[in-house]
């Protein structure tokens, strides 16, 4: 799928999710697994983001790694799955938002680096 200018984007077809980590070593891991097995074409690590939340009745406040993940929307479910299977948490964050618009040249490149169906 080569990049051509004249075409245009068809909003929904990829997705960012979003999952929390408890530490660098996790979010390396569970990133270099979801590029090897082709659900991401990307992964940005942001570090020491702070998390609030409650938890069993109680609010919680952690340092965690945030991972930012590109990937196809039809590879979400997929994606997510693998991540609940291999993550350190008992209920992993894992949330996407469909991508409306971004650099043509990018979302072409996203599309041949994530193949449509299980890799």
């Amino acid at each position: 799928m080569a990049f051509n200018p004249q075409q245009k984007y068809k909003p929904g077809l990829h997705s960012v999710a979003y999952v929390t980590t408890p530490n660098e070593e996790s979010a390396l891991k569970l990133s270099r697994k979801l590029i090897e097995r082709k659900l991401a074409a990307c992964v940005n690590i942001v570090p020491r983001v702070v998390s609030i939340y409650e938890w069993e009745g109680k609010i919680k406040e952690h340092h965690e790694i945030l991972l930012v993940i590109k990937t196809r929307t039809a590879r979400v479910d997929e994606l997510c799955q693998f991540v609940r299977e291999n993550h350190p948490y008992s209920v992993a964050e894992v949330v996407a938002l469909s991508i409306e618009n971004g650099n043509p040249a990018y979302l072409t490149w996203l599309s041949k680096a994530v193949p449509e169906g299980k890799h």
